[in-house]
């Protein structure tokens, strides 16, 4: 990045940030908690990821974002189902564990996961492309349709969640500096990293619990 272009990022997510309401503010912060939350698997990520979705589904709806209203009322219910599973007691049961507990899937549900993803990708960017409803139709299509089928994924303690969203949160930095959310996308970077860690430390907990008959107890 030359000198001049980065002078104008800085001046661009400054004047970006300075735009923040309290409530854009309260909102950031609150999922930056449910991320954190998240990879200690505490059942306090999900609260933290209501009130966050909640704030922006109102900010979308008064600002005339309707789609994006919607998309974050879905994240309001998946909030209210993960928490609500989270909070089912572990048992030694093999099927009731993959519910509450990490736990990985096969390859060929991966492969079905991703032909549905892609799909509905291509689908729903062809709509917007052929509308000229968005500036980058595919991509934004492509980090919308994952990002709801991810956070699925996540509630139910999949450990590839956390990969899927290196690819995800990746898209989202892209989408976001092509379109100019500078500080979403500085939101999306730490979400990047956090990915990692909430991989590594999920890994852990999989294997720990793999390696011994009592599952592994939930962060309250």
């Amino acid at each position: 990045m030359t000198q001049p272009a980065a002078d104008g990022f800085l001046q661009a997510w400054l004047n970006s940030f300075t735009a923040l309401s309290g409530w854009e503010i309260a909102a950031t912060l609150l999922g930056m908690g449910y991320i954190l939350f998240a990879i200690r698997q505490s059942v306090w990520a999900w609260p933290c990821a209501f009130f966050s979705t909640l704030i922006y589904t109102l900010l979308f709806w008064q600002g005339q974002l309707p789609l994006q209203a919607a998309l974050n009322a879905y994240y309001l219910m998946m909030a209210l189902y993960g928490f609500w599973l989270w909070r089912q007691p572990a048992t030694p049961d093999a099927e009731a564990r993959s519910g509450v507990t990490v736990h990985t899937k096969p390859w060929y549900f991966h492969l079905l996961y991703l032909a549905c993803g892609f799909g509905v990708t291509f689908t729903l960017g062809g709509f917007l492309e052929n509308g000229a409803h968005s500036r980058l139709p595919y991509l934004d299509a492509g980090v919308m349709v994952f990002s709801v089928m991810n956070t699925f994924l996540m509630a139910r303690k999949v450990l590839e969640n956390w990969l899927y969203w290196l690819v995800i949160n990746s898209a989202a930095i892209v989408l976001y500096w092509q379109t100019g959310y500078y500080v979403t996308l500085v939101m999306f970077v730490l979400y990047f990293g956090l990915a990692i860690v909430g991989y590594r430390e999920w890994r852990q907990a999989w294997q720990n619990s793999s390696n011994h008959s009592d599952p592994p107890r939930f962060h309250d």
